[in-house]
């Protein structure tokens, strides 16, 4: 029997061997081709750091993420990196190869304030990361001790403005340590309204909330999911929210930029956020299928049910929108660090 291929055989393989190499040829020239053999030949699990301990907002979201995205990226394995207000962590991550399998769940605190907050960085925010997509934010909220607030006759933006001005340094703020959030956004409050109030840093969150509901300082910038179950059972008055929207936890409650609208506060914005971040160099084909797969399980019902027990938003963006959000932030916490004098070595 004859079994050489016939003519017609030996053309449509030339012609199909022909086609696979323009399209080759192609994907080089666009530089995907690198990305796709990346995403095409490992079968490692993806390891997402997350820079805090264990049972913080950022390892449970990050955890569900894990599971949502485990259908189109893989296993994803996450591991706590603590140390160094997150440095640690996330330095981690950015000395690890730009192939896609070792991400970090950076945040605010990683990527806005430490850079100029600590004396030496192990890491530039900007040059060695590559953003994927933010994740969520969650609002803060500007809390009074309820019995103080009634004491002074204190229960709007307004009345706190008029008060700080008139008795200069008699009212202090909690805060869980120097360069936290809550301390800075205190600094934040004292520039924008003009007021000066006295800082009492505590060694973390849960102590400066203690302190307060005890009457031991006046007011603090709290997370509100934190603060949340105290303001419901009346131990804390909520003056403000921090951020540029209202939130559904506290219907009623203005943000401190439209209820300070008149009194320099106009501006006024200050939240906790976290996010995804790849080492810097990651291929744009990589960044892009990491992006589309954390934005399509960020608009899950699963996901969106579990954010909502954190009172953290969903807020996935394109790496574009990311990039630019995370030098608006950088910039933005420059001077508010600068101005509050605090500085870890």
């Amino acid at each position: 029997m004859n079994t050489c291929p016939t003519s017609s055989s030996r053309t449509r393989t030339l012609l199909r061997s022909t086609g696979r190499r323009l399209l080759l040829a192609g994907l080089a020239a666009s530089g995907l081709l690198a990305g796709t053999a990346a995403l095409a030949q490992t079968t490692r699990p993806i390891r997402l750091i997350v820079p805090y301990a264990p049972g913080g907002p950022l390892d449970i979201v990050a955890r569900a993420l894990a599971e949502r995205v485990k259908d189109s990226l893989g296993t994803v394995i996450v591991e706590n990196k603590p140390g160094a207000g997150g440095n640690l962590g996330a330095d981690q991550a950015a000395r690890s190869a730009p192939d896609g399998q070792t991400l970090v769940m950076g945040a605010v605190a990683t990527h806005a304030i430490n850079p100029w907050l600590f004396a030496k960085m192990p890491y530039d925010p900007i040059r060695d990361f590559t953003p994927i997509t933010l994740v969520a934010r969650v609002p803060n909220v500007l809390v009074m001790n309820a019995e103080t607030a009634q004491k002074l006759g204190i229960a709007t933006m307004a009345d706190l403005v008029a008060y700080a001005k008139k008795n200069p340094g008699k009212l202090n703020y909690g805060s869980g340590g120097n360069g936290s959030a809550g301390h800075l956004a205190g600094e934040m409050f004292k520039a924008q309204a003009g007021v000066f109030m006295t800082h009492i840093p505590y060694a973390g969150g849960n102590p400066a909330q203690l302190a307060l509901i005890s009457g031991q300082v006046d007011l603090n910038f709290d997370n509100l999911a934190t603060a949340a179950a105290n303001i419901k059972s009346g131990k804390l008055k909520a003056i403000a929210l921090t951020s540029t929207k209202r939130s559904d936890a506290l219907a009623g409650v203005p943000t401190i930029a439209e209820s300070g609208a008149k009194l320099g506060l106009s501006n006024f914005d200050v939240d906790t956020w976290f996010a995804i971040f790849g080492p810097a160099k990651l291929p744009a084909a990589v960044t892009q299928k990491l992006n589309g797969a954390f934005v399509e399980a960020l608009a899950s019902p699963e996901m969106r049910s579990r954010m909502a027990m954190l009172l953290a938003e969903p807020s996935p963006t394109t790496p574009e929108q990311f990039g630019t959000f995370v030098k608006r932030e950088l910039s933005k916490y420059e001077d508010v660090v600068k101005r509050s004098g605090a500085k870890l070595e």
